[in-house]
């Protein structure tokens, strides 16, 4: 199993990653009381705070909008571990590991389509549509779920650390996408 801090270490330096490419002024201010306000409600309250702190634009931004920024980081990771997936894909050459590719093609598969629910959620949340985007979270969280599944159906494979930290990072955002979502909704 691997261990909480370097399975947050690792979404930590993702968070960072994404937000050092996507925002060249990092660390603003922003309107704090309304971040910790709205990420209280979350699963995930630290999470929460250092994802829309590291974004510019958060301190603009209104519920809806923390919403919006939070399922763009859940899209960012997402295409992340496809790619990842996808490289270890091509890695596998050897007919030893054609088992291991196979179920890492349905795991790539699977992120990619968990990226595809995530930008539907984000034109959900920008339409106010926050049921829809409710739905589209919750379906994104489920398919890096059955990337595990996959693995559980071939006993003789171990599913990788590396796959199951990304797994709980997304997973963990999206609860964390839910609980603003929530916010709007009641």
């Amino acid at each position: 199993m691997v261990s909480s801090s370097s399975f947050y270490y690792f979404l930590s330096l993702l968070i960072l990653t994404i937000s050092c490419t996507q925002n060249p002024n990092l660390f603003v201010n922003g309107d704090m009381s309304l971040i910790q306000k709205t990420c209280k409600t979350t699963k995930f309250y630290d999470l929460c705070v250092s994802s829309l702190e590291s974004d510019s634009t958060s301190s603009q931004a209104d519920t809806k909008g923390l919403a919006i920024i939070m399922a763009r980081f859940a899209v960012a990771n997402a295409t992340n571990t496809n790619s990842f997936l996808s490289s270890n894909v091509l890695a596998k050459n050897t007919t030893s590991d054609g088992l291991m590719k196979k179920v890492l093609k349905q795991c790539a598969d699977r992120y990619l389509a968990a990226g595809s629910s995530l930008q539907d959620s984000v034109k959900d949340l920008g339409s106010e549509l926050y049921d829809y985007a409710y739905m589209h979270v919750m379906a994104a969280a489920d398919y890096a779920n059955s990337c595990r599944n996959a693995f559980k159906r071939y006993p003789n494979l171990v599913y990788p650390p590396e796959i199951s930290v990304r797994e709980e990072g997304l997973k963990h955002i999206c609860d964390v996408v839910m609980g603003i979502i929530d916010n709007l909704v009641y």
